[in-house]
């Protein structure tokens, strides 16, 4: 992982950077929109789901890997989204999904 950011980054390269650092993450799926695909940033053309950055925190939505720990997941999960920006983190595991795709 890289440190922080420099101020004069967009949301764009901060949104899909937390995107890549948190599909890297052991025990994560996909991300996740929330029940009604709410949960994105929104962008010029299109939107990255799953990730809000604001000037207070920053708020991610990711679908776990069944059986993966979901603690132990979601601190990993943090971890790597804290080195990227400097606000608080809430991670927020939507659901579990099996090695097919399918939720549990």
């Amino acid at each position: 992982m890289t440190g922080p950011l420099p101020p004069d980054t967009h949301a764009e390269d901060i949104s899909e950077r937390i995107v890549a650092a948190v599909l890297a993450t052991p025990g994560v799926a996909a991300m996740h929109g929330g029940a009604f695909g709410e949960v994105a940033t929104y962008l010029p053309g299109r939107r990255v789901t799953g990730v809000t950055v604001g000037p207070t925190s920053c708020a991610v939505h990711l679908a776990a890997r069944y059986p993966a720990n979901v603690v132990d997941t979601a601190e990993r999960v943090r971890a790597a989204v804290e080195s990227l920006v400097d606000v608080p983190v809430d991670v927020i595991i939507e659901d579990l999904l099996t090695e097919t795709g399918h939720a549990q």
